[in-house]
């Protein structure tokens, strides 16, 4: 089975969900990779560590400024107009509905679209701000590899790690697929190229449902 889309193609992908100038905050893996993108939609990025309008992360450490960071700790290169302040300002922000949208990583979705992002026996295991973020985002998009490593669902019945937040996600990013989740279920929107809906279905645990308007992904 193809392997469907790189990691930055999903970034890209999920660019086309966000509005021009909306403020968006990144989760942990890879959707620090929408950050790459960001001046595309001229998004304004929100990290919960207490910063406002930062750019994309710095790889060169002989470029970065130690002081400007991401909540994950990357060296990012300053917005037009950024602002840093405290964390209980950063929470506000957060918790009274300011942002757009959150862009999360998730080690498990349920067909409900419960959110875990945190692992047993991981060097993860903490939930953060992740929790304030699934509930204080107008819109949570999980932006994720479809399976694990060893090939397991990360799209389930019910997840089996703690869960981060409660019917939360309403649209998933893979490799393989773009999903929404609906009261009636699980719908495949687009599949990426060169993959099938039914290689989708037998990576995915629930039953899914297919869009009348089913498409190839466009990047």
């Amino acid at each position: 089975m193809s392997k469907g889309l790189t990691k930055e193609l999903m970034a890209l992908r999920c660019i086309r969900e966000l509005e021009e100038g909306a403020y968006v905050n990144l989760g942990a893996g890879i959707p620090q990779l929408v950050g790459l993108f960001s001046a595309e939609k001229a998004l304004i990025l929100q990290g919960e560590n207490g910063v406002l309008g930062y750019g994309s992360i710095i790889e060169k450490k002989e470029d970065a400024d130690p002081d400007l960071t991401d909540a994950q700790g990357h060296p990012v290169s300053p917005g037009r107009g950024i602002s840093c302040f405290d964390l209980c300002t950063s929470f506000i922000m957060i918790r009274g509905g300011r942002l757009d949208a959150s862009i999360l990583g998730a080690y498990q979705v349920s067909e409900k679209g419960d959110l875990a992002n945190s692992a047993r026996g991981s060097r993860f295991y903490m939930f953060g701000g992740a929790m304030d973020l699934a509930f204080g985002a107008k819109r949570i998009i999980v932006l994720m590899e479809h399976t694990t490593d060893s090939g397991e669902p990360k799209i389930l019945k019910e997840c089996a790690y703690p869960l981060t937040a409660r019917r939360a996600v309403g649209t998933i990013i893979t490799n393989l697929a773009f999903l929404t989740i609906t009261p009636e279920g699980m719908v495949i929107e687009e599949t990426a190229p060169g993959v099938t809906v039914e290689q989708v279905q037998e990576a995915t645990e629930p039953e899914l449902r297919v869009s009348p308007d089913l498409k190839e992904m466009e990047i």
